[in-house]
């Protein structure tokens, strides 16, 4: 049997710190460590799936209402949400990216 390394498995089993930004039962939210935009934030499933087309509908859904719910509460504006099928990212771990910027605050 072939053992895989995945390092956010290792983050979420706690073996290398993070400061999460959001955690459930099913999922934490981290910032990312080589952000590509002013806000960039990672969602990421406390179980290991390689990909989207792996992942059952349930956590699916509770992962877009996590988005929802992060988006919101940090005021992320502009964001764009994205994922990596199998092989095009570093990580075959699914995980969400939360890309955008901080909302200004609108004068009257």
């Amino acid at each position: 049997m072939k053992i895989v390394q995945c390092i956010f498995c290792d983050i979420v089993g706690k073996k290398i710190p993070s400061e999460p930004i959001h955690e459930t039962d099913a999922c934490i939210v981290i910032s990312d460590i080589h952000p590509q935009a002013p806000v960039h934030l990672l969602i990421i499933p406390k179980a290991h799936y390689a990909e989207f087309l792996e992942m059952p509908n349930d956590l699916l859904l509770h992962i877009l209402e996590t988005a929802k719910i992060v988006i919101a509460n940090r005021k992320i504006a502009a964001y764009r949400l994205v994922n990596n099928g199998k092989g095009a990212a570093m990580i075959d771990h699914f995980h969400l990216h939360i890309l955008g910027s901080i909302e200004k605050e609108r004068g009257l």
